[in-house]
């Protein structure tokens, strides 16, 4: 199993599209039959370097990592996100 993690800090003047954003993300579990499981949550923490926003997924293999990746509607939320994105981080490691 590969858990895919993904952080996201939004721009300052965004921060109010983490909803929009967490519910683009969510819809992939219905288009993208490769994520076995995806959880996407909001960030509580009022700490200085918290990111806003955290995919939180799980796949069968790096090849459907890979499947996801390059899917049409996965492209479409990635084109949602740059709009608002500041900086993300990604980690897939293996359990």
């Amino acid at each position: 199993m590969i858990i895919h993690i993904v952080s996201f800090k939004l721009k300052p003047e965004f921060k109010d599209k983490a909803i929009l954003i967490k519910q683009a993300l969510e819809t992939l579990k219905d288009c993208i039959p490769q994520i076995v499981k995806i959880e996407v949550g909001i960030n509580l923490s009022k700490q200085a370097n918290a990111f806003d926003l955290v995919l939180n997924s799980e796949f069968n293999s790096l090849d459907d990592i890979e499947i996801y990746r390059v899917h049409p509607e996965h492209e479409k939320v990635l084109k949602l996100i740059a709009l608002y994105k500041q900086e993300t981080m990604v980690v897939d490691y293996q359990i």
